[in-house]
């Protein structure tokens, strides 16, 4: 079995993934198409990666393999409480400005655009619910991304012991988890916090409605510049004018976009450039 791929076949890849999902793949990351896609070539019984290339080739781009291969490659590193500084700037910081805003409708709305297996839009569950404040307010946490399979095991919200062990403070997990076996199980007031739905970044999104807090962190480094101008401009649009956008460590809207401002002292997360009457 052949597992290395030809220029060709990478350059095949690269427009059907760029196409698909917005996925720019440069030549550095031979690499990772090879062990991404080493397990759906030995599931379909193909003999190498060109013969998996050639059934991509035949399909379509509209194919259950396309979508495999989707999402075998869109599948991205997450754990919870990532970073963390977002999480204690919200708890400190967006959440409290949002609470004196918000007190006579006391509803909240927020998205994680890029939420994978669960532990962002988790972590974002578990911040709230330890905020006394938030008692009798109305929270809705939205949870979307490209891959099916990632939002699968989302709504299970069973973790391994490996995945609880990344970035889960123990106090957390004794307080939120039941151990079953060999799996954690997030119990069910804080899994109920959070829906879930596929959604590709690229596509329209207007349908969501309008949130007050969006987290859309660790995915635009993925795309292209005018891929990530396109989603900035919608993710604007999505958002209340006093709402706040999360971006990932290595994310920035300077030269992308003009539709957001950064916060002096809160690193990664931004205003809408504008600010009108609050939504």
């Amino acid at each position: 079995m052949s597992l290395a791929i030809t220029p060709n076949d990478f350059e095949f890849l690269q427009s059907m993934l760029k196409q698909n999902s917005g996925l720019v793949l440069d030549q550095s990351k031979t690499y990772l198409v090879e062990s991404r896609l080493q397990p759906i070539v030995r599931e379909k019984g193909l003999p190498s990666l060109g013969a998996l290339v050639d059934a991509l080739r035949k399909g379509g781009k509209s194919s259950p393999l396309t979508q495999t291969v989707v999402e075998a490659m869109t599948t991205n590193e997450t754990l919870f409480f990532r970073d963390m500084h977002p999480f204690e700037a919200l708890r400190k910081n967006v959440l409290p400005d949002l609470l004196a805003k918000r007190s006579s409708q006391k509803k909240l709305r927020i998205w994680c655009a890029a939420a994978s297996t669960g532990q962002e839009p988790y972590s974002i569950a578990m911040t709230l619910s330890d905020m006394a404040e938030l008692a009798g307010w109305r929270i809705e946490i939205l949870g979307t991304d490209i891959s099916t399979d990632a939002l699968d095991r989302a709504k299970k919200a069973a973790y391994s012991q490996f995945e609880v062990q990344r970035g889960l403070p123990i106090q957390l997990l004794v307080k939120n988890f039941k151990q079953e076996g060999d799996r954690w199980h997030l119990n069910d007031n804080i899994r109920n916090m959070v829906q879930y739905r596929p959604l590709n970044l690229l596509l329209p999104f207007s349908s969501l409605g309008t949130f007050d807090i969006v987290f859309c962190r660790n995915v635009l480094i993925y795309f292209d510049a005018a891929d990530k101008r396109k989603i900035l401009d919608n993710i604007s649009n999505a958002l209340a004018n006093d709402g706040f956008m999360f971006l990932g460590g290595a994310e920035t809207v300077l030269g992308i976009t003009d539709s957001f401002q950064n916060i002096p002292n809160l690193r990664g997360i931004y205003r809408k450039s504008q600010q009108g009457k609050p939504q």
